[in-house]
């Protein structure tokens, strides 16, 4: 079993030889103190990644595995973020893994698919019904690496999957039991929770960022080809533990040009989904949002594009693919607008569907009036959730309510003082310490954010 990096982990105290309850209580408990540790004291801009990569090896204590990685997922489209990969699939499988769970959406354990079950844990083998032969992902991923199972959990709270942990055992060892699925089940909600609290943390960046999109332009077999320095400088940025390709980019890159990639004719899919009897329909672009080491929100664009002469794909292509969504693929890279950045925050907050609703409105300038009218409530249900609203943002007015979505969480376009460049609010004191004198400027920055 590939042992997570050097930290000291306490070993549970019922350990694996202890009740399932047992078991599952000393999960819960080690993770929630080493989170709560997390939270507090790394750094805001990593926070997330280091949540994973708690839960991560909680977990193996208590369920060992040959390969293991965790995933950190946008709620608004299940694609992949970033994460920690050290102990995951090589590289050289994951151009198909991409297609296999983005593009064709294929399997029975599928990131979507998990997502809206009830039980947050699967086990492949026992979702299959044991005729693993006949899952494409486990065909093309798990049987040629040598693996003989998979187990999954999908890391949720308050209705959103905000990360994976996936965890596999190879051929000859000891599978995978039910107490194994139980206990990474009782994970979903503690890590799912610290996930969603991971995004709320603010962060500060110690000089100027590139405030317009880049380009990334990758070819069919999904390798740059060409990119410009802002897009290199946002995607050396993304949250993931894993060194990143030159030729590929970051996994986030590589799923979002996979999903657009093999769709784009429409054809891709319709004779893989065999374990759901669904066909996708094509998708020629899509987007998704990426937390990034600096503490921004980047977007990722991407657009497929059929080159000159290229036309529809016909069967191999040069290289010996599919030629599915034969050509270009163009990605662009920037901070996201404050539109995309208002979904991901206020889900974040752990707000309702009416909350959300409601507090779109007090952050566009509605009064209570105009809500009552525009929702079709009473001023005593707007008031009632406004102080809910309140309570789970940690504030007590709507103009606390404003400043702490708009300009504490990465509202692009406000450039002054004392806002960094992708609208956060710098400590306060910052600002005019850089303008009065840079020694003291630099004093500050040394003393890390205050």
């Amino acid at each position: 079993m590939p042992r997570p990096a050097a930290e000291p982990w306490p070993e549970p105290t019922a350990g694996r030889s202890g009740s399932l309850r047992a078991r599952s209580g000393d999960l819960v408990d080690a993770f929630e103190r080493h989170s709560r540790r997390l939270l507090a004291t790394a750094p805001a801009s990593g926070a997330a990644l280091e949540v994973l990569g708690a839960a991560a090896r909680c977990l193996l204590r208590q369920v060992p595995a040959d390969v293991w990685c965790g995933v950190l997922l946008d709620p608004a489209t299940l694609l992949d973020t970033g994460g920690r990969h050290e102990q995951g699939f090589p590289e050289r499988v994951m151009p198909r893994l991409f297609e296999i769970e983005h593009a064709e959406q294929a399997g029975v354990d599928n990131i979507r698919a998990l997502s809206r079950r009830t039980e947050p844990a699967s086990l492949l083998s026992l979702s299959t019904g044991r005729r693993l032969e006949d899952n494409v992902y486990y065909r093309d991923i798990l049987h040629p690496e040598g693996l003989a199972d998979e187990l999954r959990v999908a890391l949720r709270d308050r209705g959103h999957c905000w990360g994976l942990l996936v965890l596999c055992r190879a051929r000859g060892t000891t599978p995978f039991s039910p107490a194994d699925v139980a206990l990474a089940a009782r994970l979903s909600t503690p890590a799912g929770r610290a996930l969603r609290q991971a995004f709320l943390l603010g962060g500060t960046d110690l000089g100027d960022t590139p405030d317009a999109p880049g380009l990334v332009i990758l070819d069919r077999n999904g390798r740059i080809q060409q990119a410009t320095p802002t897009a290199r400088h946002w995607l050396g940025q993304i949250q993931e533990s894993r060194p990143t390709d030159e030729e590929t980019g970051p996994l986030a890159l590589q799923a979002v040009a996979a999903r657009v990639r093999t769709t784009a004719h429409g054809n891709s899919g319709e004779d893989t989904r065999k374990d759901t009897g669904e066909s996708p329909a094509p998708v020629h672009s899509t987007r998704s949002r990426v937390r990034t080491h600096s503490g921004h929100w980047v977007t990722l664009h991407a657009t497929h594009l059929a080159a000159p002469g290229d036309g529809e794909p016909t069967g191999q292509d040069e290289a010996g693919g599919t030629g599915a969504g034969a050509g270009h693929t163009y990605v662009s890279v920037g901070l996201s607008q404050p539109g995309e950045l208002a979904a991901i925050v206020l889900d974040a907050y752990g707000l309702s569907a009416r909350e959300r609703q409601i507090a779109q409105r007090v952050l566009v300038g509605r009064s209570t009036t105009e809500i009552v009218d525009e929702l079709a409530i009473t001023e005593d249900t707007v008031q009632d959730h406004l102080k809910k609203i309140f309570r789970k943002a940690d504030v007590h007015s709507r103009r606390e309510l404003m400043e702490e979505v708009f300009f504490h969480h990465y509202l692009p376009g406000l450039v002054q003082p004392p806002l960094t460049t992708d609208g956060r609010r710098r400590p306060r004191g910052r600002a005019a310490g850089k303008e009065a004198s840079g020694r003291e400027a630099a004093g500050k920055e040394a003393s890390g954010p205050g």
